[in-house]
């Protein structure tokens, strides 16, 4: 290439140049130019990850607080193995039901759930049959106790003679997981 250049007569020497320097701004404008305004994307890019970066480091360091509660919450009520939890269900609503002089007519196949990290959830559907008051006794005491059972959903029907009432009874008990074993993490030397 330079030595074509050096071939050239100084008019055409100023007319590649000239060219060249043309295509060189032509070229900026068409790639570079609009690209200025992402600078000030870029800035307030970086602005928005410094905020999150120090919410979330704050967030951390305030983390050491939480372990206090989180670990006096799980100390808190009974523990009740997973294997038994189904028993100590059902126990729990039949001793109520006989209590309340609660007639259980039909119980269905208990369902498990664990999407919550403290607790698993029992389900239970059971068909009964009582007078309002008895109902409503039966179903405010079992709500009230230390068993962590609540009704979901409640259907209600008058039987034939209109004397007493059905209601089909979807029940909900809480129990707590199996509570984690906490490691050392020291090293042996």
């Amino acid at each position: 290439m330079k030595k074509y250049f050096a071939q050239l007569r100084p008019l055409e020497r100023r007319l590649v140049i000239g060219v060249a320097v043309v295509v060189f701004i032509v070229l900026n404008l068409v790639y570079v130019e609009p690209h200025f305004s992402d600078w000030s994307g870029l800035q307030t890019r970086l602005a928005k990850a410094r905020r999150d970066l120090a919410r979330d480091q704050a967030t951390i360091a305030e983390s050491a607080k939480y372990v206090a509660p989180v670990n006096e919450m799980e100390k808190q009520g009974d523990y009740v193995a997973l294997e038994d939890q189904a028993i100590n269900f059902m126990r729990a609503v039949q001793q109520q039901a006989s209590q309340s002089g609660v007639q259980l007519i039909n119980t269905s196949r208990q369902m498990s759930r664990t999407n919550d990290a403290f607790f698993v959830e029992q389900i239970q559907n059971i068909s009964v049959m009582a007078t309002d008051d008895q109902l409503v006794d039966f179903l405010y005491k079992l709500g009230s106790g230390p068993s962590m059972i609540r009704v979901r959903d409640l259907e209600l029907q008058p039987d034939a003679q209109h004397t007493h009432l059905n209601a089909n009874i979807e029940l909900v008990a809480s129990y707590q997981k199996n509570p984690v074993a906490k490691t050392s993490n020291a090293k042996a030397k």
